[in-house]
């Protein structure tokens, strides 16, 4: 029993903390926009893929080629 003595104001304690931490992130701006991220991730952005250039070929010059 002497337990609980502690426990309540414990609790009262970690509750008060978690409705400050709401309070908190609804002032900052976190639930402005729930939907947008969600909708973001399934849409594609439709880019042309880049084509390749072709480089030219550069030939290594040969050691007997330097002189």
């Amino acid at each position: 029993m002497d337990v609980i003595y502690g426990l309540i104001p414990g609790m009262i304690l970690l509750g008060l903390a978690a409705v400050a931490v709401l309070f908190w992130a609804a002032r900052s701006g976190q639930f402005d926009d729930l939907e947008g991220e969600a909708h973001r991730i399934l849409m594609d952005e439709d880019l042309a893929p880049a084509k390749k250039k072709k480089m030219p070929k550069q030939m290594m010059p040969d050691a007997e080629d330097q002189g």
